[in-house]
């Protein structure tokens, strides 16, 4: 799940709070003489009445999570804490484009299989599953969480600003294609509404990319393929020709100005996996509930993001940390965490409770998310991400950047885009 993930203001207080502890980790027991359970999280997983509901069936057990908001802050703690056998906790969540470098190495995590994991096989899309699995299917590393399926978030009140439709259905219509959506997006540049079309050069570039085949910069058997496979400069071909079409905001996802552009409408629409609606909802306010609704996005669906949640060998307590992970991450879970933030399931009975096919979210003008992102969820096929697939994807961004601002040329700015990914994995 993933690769979530994808700084909350609202957040930013309580992570500057748990990065001291994130250095240590709370692996002991609580002075109640409860055992307590430490699980490491990044952005919003929906948890905080699951534990609750956990602890109270549970009365021996104490949860304390440790979130860092941002998934580019989190990543490389996490690489820190399984390396040293330190810090970790009892519980970890692995965003899906970090879990190819653990999968490497799965002795460094508790093996579920022998902790009852394998009776759940079956209640899981299968390619969720698998990609926790080792080859021989003999080491369980994690049980997965959400699966990032894909929607467009639009503003209503801009969109009718610029005499465009605003019923998802013909809003839809209106980009079957990404070719549609730059046509779209010109004609909504020439209403001249004050708002740039999207928010920035990465967040599209990065739909886009998974839309394109089943592998990125790496091929399956981890060779850096990122100059040599059409789909990743199709991707980015496409996102300089909407940069160059004037239609982005060059806000840099996850900053001040990016937070702060859902709340003053800065953008008109933004690719939204299903994990950023609550991120879009914390950030644009009570003010501006009613004025997002979600359409089809452009192209084909692809897998944007989705995670997993694993026990560290580190761990001093496995077995409650394993009953805790099966707990969160079963069909009850995921409902609870799909209508806390949005976050859509990857167990199948939620995917087809009617809790979930039938709920709308009333923040964004009651769309019908459970019906928008589930359509497709099952027929979708993960995107293989090698080990330095967050690096790399970095690097990539931070050259389309430089694009936005007008300091390269786009092909001034792939060349340096490869050259930086091939310098990350000498």
């Amino acid at each position: 799940m993933r690769r979530l993930t994808r700084t909350l203001a609202a957040l930013t207080a309580a992570a500057s709070l748990t990065a001291v502890a994130a250095c240590g980790g709370d692996d002991g027991d609580s002075a109640s003489g409860k055992t307590t359970l430490v699980i490491k999280t990044f952005a919003q997983f929906g948890y905080e009445d699951l534990y609750q509901e956990y602890e109270a069936a549970h009365p021996n057990i104490e949860i304390k999570e440790e979130n860092i908001a941002k998934l580019g802050d989190y990543a490389p703690k996490l690489q820190q804490w399984i390396a040293t056998g330190s810090g970790a906790g009892d519980i970890v969540a692995i965003e899906e484009g970090n879990l190819s470098q653990y999968m490497t190495t799965p002795d460094q995590f508790v093996n579920l299989l022998d902790h009852g994991a394998g009776s759940l096989k079956g209640e899981y899309l299968d390619w969720k599953w698998d990609q926790a699995l080792t080859q021989d299917g003999k080491h369980l590393v994690g049980l997965g969480t959400d699966v990032g399926a894909q929607g467009m978030c639009y503003r209503t009140d801009l969109f009718e600003k610029a005499g465009l439709p605003t019923d998802r259905d013909e809003v839809g219509a209106l980009w079957p294609t990404w070719d549609d959506y730059l046509a779209t997006g010109k004609k909504f540049t020439r209403a001249k509404t004050g708002a740039h079309f999207f928010d920035s050069a990465g967040s599209v570039y990065q739909n886009i990319l998974m839309q394109q085949g089943d592998h990125t910069y790496y091929d399956t058997d981890n060779e850096l393929v990122i100059d040599s496979n059409p789909a990743v400069k199709a991707a980015w071909d496409k996102t300089t020709e909407l940069v160059d079409a004037g239609l982005s905001g060059n806000i840099t996802p996850w900053s001040p100005q990016w937070n702060a552009g859902f709340k003053k409408g800065t953008f008109a629409t933004i690719p939204c996996p299903s994990w950023m609606l609550g991120m879009i909802e914390q950030q644009s306010g009570e003010e501006n509930a009613g004025k997002w609704d979600v359409a089809k996005v452009p192209g084909n669906g692809a897998v944007r993001g989705g995670s997993f949640l694993a026990v560290p060998q580190q761990s001093d307590h496995p077995e409650e940390a394993a009953d805790l992970v099966k707990f969160l991450t079963s069909a009850k879970g995921q409902t609870t965490a799909f209508k806390a933030k949005g976050n859509f399931p990857s167990a199948l009975k939620a995917i087809d409770s009617p809790e979930v096919k039938e709920y709308s979210a009333p923040y964004f003008s009651d769309a019908p998310v459970g019906k928008i992102f589930g359509e497709s969820v099952k027929a979708l096929k993960p995107v293989y991400l090698g080990p330095q697939n967050i690096a790399i994807n970095d690097a990539v961004v931070a050259a389309l950047t430089a694009v936005e601002q007008g300091k390269l040329s786009p092909d001034k700015a792939w060349d340096k885009a490869v050259a930086d990914a091939e310098r990350l994995v000498r």
